[in-house]
């Protein structure tokens, strides 16, 4: 472990022993292990991460139409009608008239979607902070910043939901 991130220039740190597939192989783990934990935090929820997903971007976001939620995240616009459907039935998301374009459906958050959002939003942030529990505070912000500035700087105009979405594939469980 690096010792006292916080004070030292990132440039500083020493580097890992070469092997080419060092990043690879570590992005792999984490990312495997990051999808692990949320999909036991969010199992509750209809189609677990991949739901996860779709109710943070209505909530967080501006209320999307069906069919710019449906490209945003990568997933096919039949399959979001479905995802959609079952949302709704459990009374998280609502689909109401864009008052601009009458043929389009603007996907808005309930009250309880949001009350259910913001507590996977806690549990996701205690799973992520499980997960990286091997660092140090310092570290994490070090290392979190540097991943976002690399993800950016490869790909400056990815929608993030997009990439988690094709990046951890279809739902595992309708």
């Amino acid at each position: 472990m690096v010792e006292n991130v916080t004070t030292r220039d990132p440039a500083d740190l020493p580097l890992p022993p070469a092997s080419p597939s060092t990043l690879g192989w570590s992005l792999g783990v984490l990312l495997r292990e990051w999808s692990d934990r949320v999909e036991k935090v969010s199992r509750d929820l209809p189609h677990g991460v991949r739901g996860y997903q779709v109710l943070a971007a209505v909530v967080h976001d501006a209320p999307p139409t069906q069919a710019s939620l449906a490209a945003r995240l990568g997933i096919d616009r039949t399959v979001m009608t479905y995802l959609l459907d079952k949302f709704v039935q459990c009374g998280l998301l609502e689909r109401r008239q864009d008052p601009v374009d009458r043929r389009a459906r603007r996907i808005v958050p309930t009250d309880q979607g949001r009350r259910v959002l913001a507590d996977l939003d806690a549990a996701v942030a205690g799973a992520e902070d499980e997960l990286l529990s091997g660092l140090a505070p310092g570290e994490r912000r070090v290392l979190l910043a540097l991943l976002e500035h690399a993800a950016s700087g490869t790909a400056p105009d990815e929608d993030r939901c997009a990439a988690v979405a094709r990046t951890i594939g279809p739902p595992r469980h309708a």
